[in-house]
């Protein structure tokens, strides 16, 4: 942001109640009469307050039936956003807290006229009830897999594997890290079926040991030499084995992934699928899955390979 885009923002925010707005709708997507209940304010005064927030990109709004609802723009430019959260984290005020008491009544009071389905229908995914998180949903579908003898590549602290260790034969997971893998390890302790190693990805140490399944999650972007990755995991394949890799696609954001220590900047289908192929694997998936919604929208893409019988 420049001195004059600061400026303007610092200029919106100067009036109390859109930054009570903003607190609220980053919180809960709300209509203009939901807001005026907790702020306690007539609606069309917040219908003005809101013109000026929706105006500078800083909140949106969606229609559903006769109602408009509307939500913090969580797709803001990074810059704006660490600004805002800034605010945000260093100011204490009672006004604040008294519409974050207020709020759940007014949900409370929309779930009985409506039913909470009804109300976030169309965007429900991004909607607390209660035991519906992404955790829950994973945990359930693997129940769903038989991935028998795993090997995960670039394992990180061993969350996929916990996944997987109720239904896997066994699992190894294999990362570069001392401190991850005895995080890992930690984790990982109540699984006898688990075992978690210290190794080099590019030129791994296993011995004679074959798998059914590979993955390399979010492993490529770490590494210099992804074709040698790559390789190193169909030769661990058993015949008929599978390969599974997600990776970030290829972006130009250097500067907010080199905090996390990425060694390449994402890569095409086209090449993700290359690689396989130079491995002797052959290619049954290989497309994007997903885009991110807040700025700067990294994508990813997943293959999905298998070694020939």
């Amino acid at each position: 942001m420049d001195l004059a885009a600061t400026s303007a923002l610092l200029r919106l925010l100067s009036d109390a109640t859109r930054v009570r707005l903003l607190a609220l709708l980053e919180r809960e997507e709300l209509t203009v009469a939901e807001l005026s209940a907790v702020l306690r304010l007539a609606q069309p005064r917040v219908s003005t307050h809101l013109a000026k927030l929706k105006e500078a990109d800083l909140v949106r709004d969606r229609r559903a039936g006769v109602s408009s609802y509307y939500r913090y723009n969580g797709e803001l430019d990074a810059r704006a956003g660490a600004l805002l959260h800034a605010l945000r984290d260093n100011v204490d005020d009672a006004l604040l807290r008294e519409d974050e008491r207020r709020l759940p009544g007014v949900l409370a009071q929309r779930a009985r006229a409506e039913g909470w389905a009804d109300t976030v229908a169309g965007d429900m995914e991004r909607h607390y009830s209660p035991g519906r998180t992404w955790e829950t949903l994973a945990r359930s579908l693997t129940r769903l897999v038989d991935p028998g003898d795993v090997l995960d590549i670039a394992s990180g602290d061993g969350v996929l594997a916990e996944l997987l260790a109720p239904r896997a034969a066994s699992i190894v997971c294999v990362d570069a890290s001392a401190r991850v893998v005895a995080a890992a390890r930690q984790r990982l302790a109540p699984f006898a079926n688990v075992e978690v190693v210290e190794g080099d990805m590019h030129a791994l140490d296993l011995g004679e040991r074959r798998f059914d399944l590979v993955l390399l999650m979010h492993a490529l972007t770490y590494s210099e030499h992804p074709a040698a990755v790559v390789a190193e995991a169909a030769r661990l394949l058993r015949p008929g084995g599978r390969l599974l890799a997600a990776t970030l696609a290829r972006h130009a954001h250097r500067t907010a992934v080199e905090p996390f220590d990425h060694r390449n900047l994402g890569f095409r289908p086209d090449e993700l699928r290359e690689l396989a192929v130079a491995a002797g694997l052959g290619v049954l998936s290989c497309e994007r899955i997903t885009r991110e919604s807040k700025a700067p929208h990294f994508e990813v893409i997943a293959l999905l390979a298998h070694k020939a019988p």
